[in-house]
């Protein structure tokens, strides 16, 4: 039974959606003013994880993810840009969507920009004005944290406690609370703006995300995902308007969050200037390498990005490869000398157990990778005893590409390198001095090939030829 860690209860409860097999899960998307870097990827990668495993466990996903398209950042860069705030928003969510492709994030069913849900946006302000958790000002309008009972919940925050919140539109003289947030801000002149009711502007930061949940999903729905940097206010605030409007209780019956991912110790963030965009990322790195990257790490857990911590990763990548070439040519035989009966059982049902075991404690998947690189170590060890048969490596494949229906870097469409007649000549003539015990020559022909910068690896198959990391 998949148990999963809920922010709002602060412990691991058993995962039950509120009807049946349907689960409705919405997680926070950037705002489209510059390009996302790997911190945000983080939180994308872990929940395209969490979507597909629900999925292949039967439930049926709908997956809606925001973008905000109008924002003060968003205006301020236009300014400096010296474009429109639509031409810069649409600029950037077509990078967003790109980077996604990169990283194999494809289990998204709607995203929904900001500005396309303003009727509903305006509609949710109307009715928490008329219920009296809001107030009009000069400059717009204000949600009061202090009506709202609850408020607090899912931080351990008071409303008194909030009032050194940090949130975005939300500074005014005539609020009654500072931590009190703006749900519709009136617009400067050559802002962009929408008409309402009380005067032309565009909505606060977190009235959109409640707007299009509750268009999609009604007043409940049962999972909310976002970085941990986004309980408070944001997250917060979400519920406040919500269950005002509603009534019921709780808008979201699972709240999961992602750690940060640091740089040094401190959180990668634009405002430091120490983050990596995911596009310079993939110039260097391929997406691939970032899903297991962020993977094999507990989603809730910090990640340190390192240089030295990526290369190990990409010599990980290396050994699944390895295996997984191993494990295809053994398929391709017709015969083998030795059978092992117990394979299947003794370590493929082992690790299945270990692995299904994993992910559905909290998706716990550096447990989960820890048991797939056992499956490879004892694999590789029993292939080069020549003990796994082609039925058995079939197999191994199978459960393998069932795993990567989540995972997402097992599998990966590579660009195979075109090895030099130069090389692939030497590899020949070694084969052949090798075979006559030439012992020498065949050491003085590996040394040259490695200085062309690639590896022989000797199997029961033949040399098989490695690109040097």
């Amino acid at each position: 039974m998949l148990k999963v860690y809920n922010t709002l209860s602060r412990k691991k409860e058993a995962f039950a959606p509120r009807k049946g097999k349907q689960v409705n899960l919405f997680v926070c998307g950037p705002t489209v003013y510059d390009f996302s870097h790997i911190g945000h990827s983080r939180t994308y990668l872990v929940f395209d994880m969490v979507a597909k495993y629900l999925r292949q466990q039967g439930f049926k996903v709908f997956y809606l993810q925001n973008i905000t398209d109008i924002d003060d950042k968003i205006i301020k860069r236009a300014k400096e840009e010296k474009i429109s705030w639509k031409k810069l928003s649409q600029k950037f969510q077509r990078e967003y969507l790109k980077d996604m492709k990169a990283l194999k994030i494809d289990s998204v069913t709607k995203y929904a920009p900001a500005t396309k849900y303003i009727k509903e946006i305006i509609g949710q302000v109307k009715r928490l004005l008329k219920k009296g958790f809001a107030y009009q000002t000069d400059d717009g309008v204000y949600y009061d944290i202090k009506k709202f009972k609850g408020y607090g919940k899912l931080s351990g925050r008071t409303a008194t406690g909030a009032q050194d919140a940090v949130s975005r539109i939300d500074e005014s003289k005539d609020k009654r609370n500072k931590g009190d947030f703006c749900l519709w801000k009136i617009s400067k002149p050559e802002e962009p703006a929408w008409p309402s009711p009380w005067g032309k502007g565009r909505p606060g930061w977190h009235i959109e995300d409640t707007a299009i949940t509750e268009k999609f999903f009604g007043p409940q729905y049962d999972i909310h995902g976002g970085a941990r940097d986004l309980i408070f206010p944001h997250h917060e605030a979400e519920i406040s308007q919500m269950e005002a409007i509603s009534g019921k209780t709780p808008l979201v019956k699972y709240w999961l969050h992602t750690g940060f991912l640091t740089v040094k110790g401190e959180k990668m963030a634009k405002s430091l200037g120490n983050f990596i965009t995911i596009k310079d990322f993939l110039e260097k790195y391929s997406g691939r390498l970032l899903r297991l990257f962020v993977l094999k790490t507990h989603y809730r857990s910090p990640i340190n990005y390192d240089e030295k911590e990526i290369s190990e990763v990409k010599k990980q990548l290396e050994k699944i490869d390895n295996f997984i070439d191993k494990l295809k040519s053994k398929k391709a035989k017709k015969k083998v000398k030795i059978e092992s009966k117990n394979l299947l059982t003794d370590m493929v049902a082992k690790f299945q157990k270990d692995f299904d075991e994993a992910v559905a404690d909290d998706f716990n998947t550096p447990k989960a990778a820890a048991a797939l690189f056992k499956l490879i170590n004892e694999g590789n060890t029993l292939l080069s005893q020549n003990k796994i048969s082609a039925a058995a490596a079939g197999h191994i494949l199978e459960f393998l590409k069932r795993t990567d229906e989540f995972f997402g870097f097992i599998f990966w469409t590579k660009t195979k390198e075109k090895i030099s007649t130069n090389v692939l000549n030497l590899v020949k003539e070694r084969e052949k001095q090798r075979l006559a015990k030439n012992w020498q020559r065949a050491d003085e022909l590996r040394d040259k090939i490695e200085n062309l910068g690639y590896l022989i690896e000797d199997t029961i198959e033949g040399p098989k030829i490695i690109k040097k990391s």
